[in-house]
């Protein structure tokens, strides 16, 4: 039964590192006077800007005490406009509104006893293909089953992390094959943009080699360039990568001009995508109207929020052009995105990032939801289908505002 009322109480603002990872995942639980309570997360657990966003929650947690829930398009409007700097797309303010706007998702779909997918039109699909991301970092590294080995730059390396996944099962992966030197080191920006050398050129070929040769012509393998390559460089890499049958390209250059996608996408036929780091509508609109991306890879803690990624993905299929949510936190974002990706026709595939396959992160939540021979199903479990673990509570920090 629809209650007539329901009303925030409190907000709790959580946060708690991935030991061993560097990682810094923000969480905000937000409680109501019906005892339902709902989870959401700010997409900004990587990099910098981590504690940022737990103070701009604590900051807007105000705005929306003592509203219902389950208003979330007033809600969202609100946080939107009256913050004042939303309005320019910052990554750090729309993070907050997106774990905020997740979390009152998460009540509603609990309030209806009713998955999230059922909530937002239902679920086109049982199950979602899923490709294996950032095999540079390795996979399935140090397991009881393998016998693990240390990041390397060596084309080798690329080649077993690549058969690592291969052998779970996953027929599609995605590698970032210029983030290091042939010693493993990190590469800077500044190494390659303008022109890549003829040394990082030949390093890239042999990695890419090595990982087509080994998987063979029935994988799909995916770039990741981590917007570290400039209009240039990226057409320099996409030509060569041409020939080993790329499925797309991500991140070729830096999200925040759409005249310069577009310029790489008329010099290359492998489709190209992002997103990771584009928010609201307003900031996609520019690529969709270019035409230069064939995917779309919004975030669902830091673009908005469901609310808004499902308009996101709704203005993406106008255009035809595909989604697939970017996914690098908690298992509480990897729950979100199952819902949201099931729930739109145009989704293409699931990124099933190597942190959610290690024990620091999966701890934290509840529940493990893992691909079984490449495939990954949808929560049935009433809400986003995810809470924190009693082991992430009594390690992390929680701050809470209330009425």
């Amino acid at each position: 039964m629809w209650r007539k009322r329901m009303k925030i109480t409190s907000i709790d603002v959580i946060t708690m590192p991935i030991e061993g990872s560097g990682e810094r995942p923000i969480i905000c639980r937000i409680n109501t006077d019906e005892g339902i309570f709902g989870y959401g997360e700010a997409g900004v657990a990587i990099g910098r800007g981590s504690p940022a966003a737990f103070a701009m929650i604590k900051d807007l947690a105000p705005l929306v005490l003592g509203m219902d829930p389950r208003h979330n398009e007033v809600i969202w409007e609100k946080l939107y406009k009256q913050s004042f700097w939303a309005q320019g797309n910052g990554a750090i303010m729309m993070a907050a509104i997106s774990a905020i706007d997740t979390a009152i998702w998460d009540i509603k779909a609990k309030a209806a006893d009713l998955p999230l997918y059922a909530l937002l039109g239902g679920k086109h699909r049982d199950k979602l293909w899923a490709y294996a991301s950032q095999i540079q970092f390795g996979w399935d590294m140090g397991n009881a089953s393998s016998p693990g080995q240390s990041p390397s730059g060596d084309p080798a390396f690329y080649r077993d992390s690549a058969m690592r996944a291969i052998n779970q099962g996953y027929n599609a992966i995605k590698t970032n094959f210029i983030r290091n030197d042939r010693q493993g080191k990190g590469l800077r920006s500044q190494d390659v943009t303008g022109h890549l050398s003829k040394e990082m050129m030949n390093l890239a070929r042999e990695r890419l080699e090595a990982t087509r040769e080994a998987v063979g012509p029935n994988v799909e393998i995916i770039l990741e360039n981590h917007a570290m390559t400039d209009a240039s460089s990226a057409i320099q890499f996409a030509k060569m990568a041409r020939e080993f049958d790329i499925m797309f390209f991500e991140e070729p250059c830096t999200p925040l001009n759409a005249n310069v996608m577009r310029k790489i996408a008329d010099n290359t036929d492998i489709p190209l995508a992002t997103g990771e780091r584009t928010f609201t509508r307003w900031g996609f609109l520019p690529f969709l109207e270019n035409q230069s991306l064939s995917v779309i890879q919004p975030d669902i803690g830091n673009c908005g929020g469901i609310t808004e990624c499902k308009k996101i993905c709704d203005m993406a299929h106008v255009y035809d052009v595909g989604v697939q949510t970017h996914v690098c936190s908690s298992p509480i974002s990897v729950a979100v995105s199952l819902h949201l990706e099931a729930a739109i026709p145009n989704f293409v595939i699931h990124e099933h990032h190597v942190t959610n396959t290690r024990p620091g992160n999966i701890a934290l939540c509840k529940y493990n939801y893992q691909p079984v021979d490449g495939y990954i199903e949808i929560p049935e479990i009433p809400g986003i289908g995810q809470e924190l673990s009693d082991f992430a509570l009594s390690k992390a920090t929680i701050e809470t505002i209330s009425l």
